[in-house]
């Protein structure tokens, strides 16, 4: 069973009632899941996972005013459930890891995560946080969420991206696929350097990563996952796997840039199919461009095009 699995088990099987007991008065406005940092919370946890920084539990979300007025006695109540009903043992703990179990202010759980105790308000927010910290914050379940305030934020900041802002990415995803994989990766083997020839091809990768999910509209998580989230993807998921033949697999340069030239004249189809591009190119940067004319707003589309 996976850990956010059990959570939700152990939360329908106690948590609920034990809340609604010994807190009867804020209980109607708790929010209860599981998400944010780790493994289990995007549902990628296995046997391996449990060796560090793991433990079963859930969230118990609140807002300012009930946590001023009812932390302490919601910090007690939870205590008191793993003493009663001990959710099992975790695992070593990494000085790096943080809990997402147990009470927490519904800001301070945006701000852990985002950078923001709410979703994005300005398209610079939108353009300079990291993708993979969207994806902690909207990854996970929410289990039950009363008020519904918890929630409001996870899907505005799920399904709130400006289309500008999008734009803007993908446009500077092109030009990057096309710097690192089109343009420097044979020529860095031609000058004799394999090591930048890999570090251009990484490049190559997470740059089609993200771009991959911004064409399906989701955010792509921090490096550990995100090949493995991609192939869960409706539109282009199958690429991950000549990604990941990129990275690992022996073959020739040769033989390596002619599937980036193939992964590429996909990313250009798609481009062109979603009528964000009308370049007949398969280079990438040609589709960059005419990608940042479709922006409205003059003032991300005045930035440079690697911008974002």
């Amino acid at each position: 069973m996976r850990g956010l699995e059990e959570s939700k088990n152990f939360f329908l099987s106690f948590g609920r009632d034990w809340f609604a007991e010994r807190c009867p008065e804020v209980f109607p406005r708790l929010a209860f899941g599981l998400a944010g940092h780790g493994s289990e919370c995007f549902g990628f946890d296995d046997d391996i996972s449990r060796d560090h920084d793991f433990t079963c539990g859930f969230a118990v979300w609140i807002t300012d005013g009930d946590e001023e007025r009812h932390g302490f006695e919601l910090d007690r109540a939870y205590a008191s459930l793993l003493r009663e009903h001990s959710p099992g043992d975790s695992g070593k703990s990494s000085k790096l890891g943080e809990s997402e179990h147990g009470p927490c202010r519904i800001g301070d759980f945006y701000l852990r995560h985002i950078g923001l105790a709410a979703a994005p308000e300005t398209w610079q927010q939108w353009l300079y946080t990291p993708e993979h910290a969207f994806a902690e914050a909207v990854n996970g379940e929410v289990f039950t969420d009363g008020p519904g305030v918890f929630s409001a934020i996870r899907s505005k900041i799920a399904e709130g991206m400006p289309e500008d802002v999008r734009l803007k990415k993908i446009a500077s995803r092109a030009v990057a696929m096309a710097q690192s994989g089109q343009y420097n990766f044979m020529r860095c083997h031609r000058h004799g350097e394999p090591g930048a020839a890999a570090l251009a091809l990484t490049d190559f990768v997470n740059a089609c990563v993200s771009m991959v999910f911004l064409l399906n509209r989701r955010f792509a998580p921090y490096f550990k996952w995100k090949l493995r989230a991609m192939k869960t993807l409706p539109l282009l998921g199958e690429l991950a796997h000549p990604l990941e033949f990129l990275l690992c697999d022996p073959a020739s340069p040769g033989e390596k840039d002619a599937m980036i030239s193939d992964i590429c004249a996909q990313i250009a189809a798609e481009l062109v199919r979603r009528q964000l591009s009308d370049s007949s190119n398969d280079y990438l940067e040609a589709h960059a461009f005419e990608i940042m004319k479709k922006i409205r707003s003059p003032h991300i589309r005045a930035l440079h095009v690697m911008e974002g």
